[in-house]
């Protein structure tokens, strides 16, 4: 009897869990726009150091 709640009882967490990371990933969603910048710039990073060594 017991067991059941828990399972049920973690299952509901489980389940908000989820629903919580799914949208605070839509929330905080970055453009494909950003992501590329990013990259340029790290990429022109390791190729500075890469001049340095």
């Amino acid at each position: 009897m017991i067991a059941k709640i828990w399972q049920k009882l973690g299952l509901i967490i489980l389940i908000i869990a989820c629903l919580f990371n799914i949208v605070v990933k839509i929330v905080n969603k970055i453009t494909l726009q950003q992501e590329m910048d990013s990259a340029v710039e790290y990429v022109k990073t390791l190729e500075e150091e890469k001049k340095k060594n």
